[in-house]
């Protein structure tokens, strides 16, 4: 990471406050620091003016509205970084300062025409070191340097990627020397992270400063996206015809970046998969979807290289594909970038890609890196060893392995021991020199101050050359005195913008695009067996869920206030109730355990358990969600939360209710917005399912309950929200046989099982062609089968013989329950096959 200068760590008397008033008065950049607001003098520099007006009428109480404003969109959108080791665990919110970092016109296209120049250079030593390694022959490059770098992938030896491109995008952390200029601090290569987390910052920064935005005449990101789909699908192989079968493969939801890869597949329009929807066949690569084998042309990883293929990398990979660099190596598929590309992200290659780049391009380089020295030559680890407090120390080929190290920061005895692992394998280090950051404005709550900044800037293949992105994704120090700027110790990052020198931000002319059909001759891509199984269990815990609040609230409501003799028999049914449901363990006192289920995470069953179950589900398929629905689940996990303390009765109902009006709105969703495809089906199949079984269940035990006390009626109709729709067909008093024909056979009721299994039987008359026998013939004889059953019960008959309804009810209601499971089985089986059902749930 970026090194600063010690000397600007002690206190010095800060320069001149800028002219004019506002929150420009009160900043103080940092002596002998380029700032990036500011010229030496104090004023603003040229492209900073128009933003600059703006903050100089801004007080410190609009700009911390408009911050809370960005956190409460970033909590809407579930915006997240996750990091393994943070406290937060995979729910770490992402962090975005309210003030952008703005860059001149100029000084992008020189970095642009930078990036072009190393994005050629990286692609041409990547096709050496892989293909004849003419740099380490020629003497350019110290074979070490390849060679102990676990980079390097031996099974992509003399692969050639289709269309000899190896990267397909490029990103890079610049910062600014002591000149004032732009130097890169690191290459990535292997998976170039950041493009989603850019555009997010975008969207969010720029409606937040829509005038500001607009008046500052910032260049648009939209082409840059354009560009990107465009350079995908121009990676098809040739001989492929038809429309390419492109998309993007993920760790999965726990990985650190996983809100960005959902939020990149959604926004290009290809399908985000785990490498368990993938397979090959013929040394091609296919993706397994409920409607069979589709061909991938194309892909895009967010995988390490080492983890994409158990067969020819590492053998214990869960997350990779079998097969996968032969398919590539055939040439069947396309991949972005190519495996192995990692190697080139070390920075022992620093101090060689100058001479490198006369050799392979006949040019001087542009865009110097940081001067950095590799330890694995003799006189670099002297003159580290002579001088060690003039440097900052890094492995060399383990990135993230550990932080950098600023010997001058250590004691004697750490600093000694830190240079006895130097030389005990000094090819495995860099030295780099101390230099000072650039600052820039950032917000701190209540004023700007001045704080390192890092830039990371990307450029993605266009034709023969790279097109940089008008922006970035910056970064700057949470802590005036911390250097180290990563998002993993708590960096925030910024919306780039890069301030157009003309009268309205240039745009680069899009190419010419083919006329598009009417209607494509196939889908672009089917639903992965994953997703649909995501998706199926997100229907069932959206219901499973809501009938928990619904029978919670019922019950909550009777504990409150004065209540009647009426409603102390009621509470009592609804006691009986929970026991019978096994939600109320024998000797538990009630207003405890009701504290445990509306407020215990770590409960099965509980409130907050199952909203993070459905959080969970809706996660792993966040690419076949749209954001609204996205921004409604991650209310459901907020509003699932009951703060610490004493249990109050009043704040659980008032969250209860909360909760069924966002259900409500999920379930709206599901049924306006969503498009009948397959997903949507299993998703409606999985919550009709839930809802029958949950209903059966309740009326078993309801219907036990009446046999001694009809009390309970009137609470069974409230959970199963059909107390008004009883009223309208009955002007008495809840009476057994009529609420069981209401709840039970009454199709016009869509709190019904008959309504539940019309449903059914629509929806698994149209289930897929299964590839293992007549799976959906069989799916559709247990709906029908259940349809029946249903049907031949007569209430008429069991009213006419007293005593039977509280016998017969409970045994048809336990008979169809297993049916319902058997349903559920037969689905999961041969639709969802890598999933294993147990006891009706899904371990998340």
């Amino acid at each position: 990471m970026p090194s600063a200068n010690p000397a600007a760590r002690t206190a010095t008397p800060p320069l001149e406050a800028p002219a004019g008033g506002g929150l420009l008065e009160g900043y103080r950049p940092q002596p002998g620091v380029h700032d990036e607001m500011l010229l030496p003098g104090g004023a603003l520099r040229p492209h900073w003016r128009t933003f600059g007006s703006f903050l100089a009428q801004c007080g410190p109480e609009d700009i911390q509205a408009r911050a809370a404003a960005i956190q409460r969109l970033l909590r809407d959108h579930g915006v997240t970084y996750n990091v393994y080791d943070d406290a937060l665990g995979t729910s770490r919110p992402w962090s975005l300062d309210v003030l952008p970092f703005l860059l001149g016109e100029d000084e992008w296209l020189h970095v642009s025409a930078g990036l072009d120049q190393r994005s050629r250079l990286l692609n041409a030593i990547l096709a050496d070191l892989y293909g004849p390694q003419t740099l380490i022959q020629a003497g350019l490059l110290p074979p070490r340097i390849l060679h102990a770098n676990p980079g390097f992938l031996r099974p992509a030896a003399g692969i050639t990627p289709p269309g000899g491109r190896w990267l397909s995008h490029l990103a890079c952390d610049l910062v600014r020397g002591a000149d004032g200029r732009w130097l890169v601090l690191t290459d990535r290569a292997e998976r170039p992270a950041g493009h989603g987390y850019t555009l997010e910052n975008r969207v969010i920064l720029s409606n937040v400063f829509p005038e500001e935005f607009n008046a500052s005449r910032v260049r648009r990101l939209a082409a840059h996206f354009d560009s990107q789909r465009e350079m995908l699908q121009s990676l098809a192989p040739k001989t492929r015809h038809g429309r390419a079968g492109i998309l993007m493969l993920t760790p999965g939801p726990r990985h650190e970046t996983y809100y960005e890869h959902a939020f990149l597949a959604r926004h290009l329009g290809f399908p985000l998969v785990e490498g368990a929807d993938l397979t090959t066949r013929d040394r091609a690569l296919y993706l397994k979807t409920l409607e069979g084998l589709h061909r991938v042309d194309v892909m895009v990883r967010h995988v390490d290289d080492r983890w994409c293929d158990p067969l020819e990398l590492r053998a214990e990979s869960l997350i990779g594909v079998a097969g996968l660099v032969e398919a590539w190596r055939n040439g069947s598929v396309a991949l972005a970038n190519g495996l192995g590309a990692g190697i080139v992200e070390t920075p022992a290659l620093h101090p060689f890609l100058p001479g490198i780049c006369r050799h392979l391009l006949g040019q001087e380089l542009l865009l110097p890196c940081v001067p950095t020295w590799w330890c694995g030559q003799q006189r670099e680890l002297e003159l580290l060893l002579a001088e060690p407090s003039r440097w900052v120390v890094k492995p060399a080929f383990t990135r993230g392995a550990r932080d950098p190290v600023f010997l001058a920061d250590l004691d004697s005895e750490q600093r000694e021991r830190q240079l006895e692992s130097i030389r005990a394998a000094p090819h495995e280090w860099v030295a780099q020199e101390v230099l000072p950051l650039s600052t820039t404005p950032a917000w701190t709550g209540s004023r700007m101050e001045a704080r390192p900044l890092v830039w990371r800037a990307f450029a993605i293949a266009r034709g023969e050359g790279f097109e940089t992105m008008p922006g970035g994704l910056a970064r700057v120090s949470p802590e005036p005195g911390r250097w180290l700027i990563t998002l993993r110790s708590g960096g925030i990052s910024k919306d780039t913008w890069v301030i157009s020198s003309g009268a309205h931000p240039h745009a680069p002319q899009a190419p010419a695009r083919e006329a598009a059909a009417i209607r494509p001759a196939r889908p672009p891509s089917g639903v992965p067996s994953r997703a649909a199984d995501h998706l199926f269990w997100f229907g069932r815990y959206a219901e499973r869920l809501e009938q928990t609040v619904r029978l919670l609230r019922t019950l909550l409501q009777r504990l409150a206030g004065e209540r009647s003799e009426l409603e102390r028999h009621e509470l009592s049914g609804c006691a009986g109730l929970l026991h019978s449901l096994g939600m109320h363990p024998e000797g538990q006192p009630l207003h405890d355990h009701l504290q445990t289920l509306v407020q215990d995470a770590k409960h099965p069953g509980a409130i907050p358990e199952l909203a993070a179950r459905l959080h969970f589900n809706a996660a792993a398929a966040r690419d076949r969600l749209s954001d609204d629905t996205w921004r409604l689940v991650n209310r459901i996990e907020r509003d699932a939360r009951l703060p610490a303390g004493p249990f109050q009765p009043g704040e659980a109902q008032a969250m209860l209710d909360t909760l069924i009006l966002d259900l409500a709105a999920i379930s709206g969703m599901q049924q306006e917005n969503m498009t009948r495809g397959h997903g949507w089906r299993f998703l409606e199949i999985g919550r009709r399912i839930e809802r029958a079984a949950a209903l059966s269940t309740l009326i078993s035990a309801a219907t036990c309950a009446a046999a001694s006390d009809d009390s309970i009626l009137p609470p069974l109709l409230e959970i199963c929200d059909s107390s008004m729709t009883y009223r309208r067909l009955h002007f008495a008093r809840p009476a057994l046989i009529p609420v069981l024909d209401l709840l039970l056979l009454n199709d016009i009721n869509p709190r019904s099982l008959a309504h539940q299994l019309a449903i059914l039987g629509r929806q698994t008359a149209q289930l897929p062609l299964a590839l293992q026998g007549d799976t959906a013939a069989s799916a559709r004889r247990q709906a029908d089968s259940l349809l029946s059953d249903l049907s031949a019960l007569s209430l008429d008959a069991l009213a006419r013989a007293p005593g039977t309804v509280t016998e017969a009810v409970p045994a048809f209601c336990a008979s169809f329950t297993a049916g319902l499971e058997k349903l559920s089985d037969l689905i999961t089986e041969h639709y969802f096959s890598h999933a294993a059902a147990r006891n009706g749930r899904r371990e998340g």
